[in-house]
């Protein structure tokens, strides 16, 4: 009888699960979106290994953010969450206030807050990664996805860009004329239906001005749907929350989520409740964290987030129509001064939640506010820009 050296065994068949395991990593890690077979959705890739910041630079940094914080958010006006990071390390962040005025729910690092337009950014996110992996084309006409959509000439591009022409369905809905029943909660599909049926129109012709429109982004909510076969609430769990770890992200399910999620406020503190309008998702409707934020943002700044020729594109200004230095990319908003220096961020408002999202790519920096009082100090985060790059906002950080 011949007897087995069991250790030996064990260590041959653990070392052929490692090597299978690392081949595995690796091939994940390289594969491109186009790659994926048809039935796979493309997913966002966690950024890892940035370098580390001096500590000097961190406590200097920090003291000057704070000052900054302490000044533009009084304690009586502080609700929400405040975070700068660079190379995706935490340089300050902090939490104030009241989720909820009733149960006296603090705010904390893991509050799901309401995060408005910035939804925008994440929807666009989804829609380039589709296009990456040669799902859908930016050209693609819409009505070749959509087919109940009546405009010919409408691009998925120029819905990213608000350039279609669109009208906002918050106003053709709000009207006296039969459009719309405001008793009924207005969602994404009855939204494409009216624009099919209800004669419309359009603000302008395709591609001729931007005008800044969430109709664009309720009807990618629902290219996504048509292209992935699921649910936008589903494919953005399965193509960027879950993959990035944003553990405390998710889109609104307004009969799951209407009694959890955090409420929003007047100035005042008096509660806003919701509308008819509170069921479309893709313009708006996502709850997030400042840290979920951060880490989107991080692989959203990933080398391989997108393929070269179509990364470039996101930045470039398509609003050319006025000489300025505003301007709007694909899913993000732009500011491109003479001195060849670009700020990008997206800002965002609903009932009383307001966000700011700045993304500074040459710098590595984030910087998040959300708030759910609402509190137009939440758009004055881009005056900390100045503590990382040549920026032109003025930022008062003496004692």
């Amino acid at each position: 009888m011949k007897y087995i050296n069991t250790s030996y065994s064990l260590s041959i068949v653990l070392l052929l699960f490692l090597v299978s395991s690392c081949k595995k990593v690796e091939f994940e890690n390289t594969i491109k979106d186009s790659e994926l077979p048809k039935n796979v959705l493309p997913k966002m890739k966690p950024l890892v290994e940035e370098p580390s910041l001096d500590g000097n630079f961190i406590s200097n940094t920090r003291k000057k953010i704070a000052h900054f914080y302490n000044k533009n958010w009084p304690k009586k006006r502080a609700n929400g969450a405040f975070l700068v990071a660079k190379n995706g390390q935490i340089v300050f962040e902090k939490y104030d206030g009241l989720a909820n005025f009733n149960k006296k729910d603090t705010i904390t690092a893991s509050t799901p807050l309401h995060i408005a337009s910035v939804s925008k950014v994440i929807t666009a996110a989804a829609v380039l990664k589709l296009a990456n992996a040669k799902r859908l084309s930016l050209d693609q006409k819409v009505k070749s996805i959509l087919k109940e959509f009546p405009f010919e000439d409408i691009t998925v591009r120029m819905l990213l860009n608000h350039r279609s022409g669109l009208r906002n369905y918050a106003y053709f809905t709000d009207r006296n004329d039969g459009v719309w029943d405001r008793r009924n909660r207005l969602k994404n599909q009855d939204i494409l239906n009216i624009l099919a049926t209800k004669n419309i129109g359009v603000e302008s012709k395709a591609n001729t001005r931007f005008a800044y429109c969430n109709t664009n982004y309720a009807l990618l909510a629902l290219i996504i749907e048509k292209i992935t076969g699921t649910s936008y609430k589903d494919a953005m769990a399965e193509m960027i929350f879950k993959p990035l770890g944003m553990t405390n992200t998710f889109v609104f399910d307004y009969e799951k989520d209407k009694n959890r999620i955090v409420p929003s406020y007047k100035a005042n503190g008096i509660e806003i409740g919701k509308d008819y309008l509170d069921e479309v998702y893709g313009d708006k409707n996502i709850f997030s964290t400042a840290r979920d934020l951060l880490k989107f943002d991080r692989a959203r700044n990933r080398k391989d987030f997108l393929e070269p020729e179509l990364a470039k594109q996101v930045y470039v200004g398509y609003s050319k129509e006025k000489e300025g230095e505003k301007n709007y990319g694909l899913g993000i908003r732009m500011i491109n001064w003479k001195t060849g220096q670009n700020f990008y961020f997206h800002n965002g408002w609903w009932h009383g939640n307001t966000s700011s999202y700045i993304t500074l790519p040459k710098e590595q920096v984030t910087i998040i506010a959300l708030s759910n009082k609402m509190n137009k100090s939440t758009y004055n985060v881009k005056k900390v820009a100045p503590l990382f790059g040549d920026y032109p906002f003025e930022m008062d950080t003496e004692e």
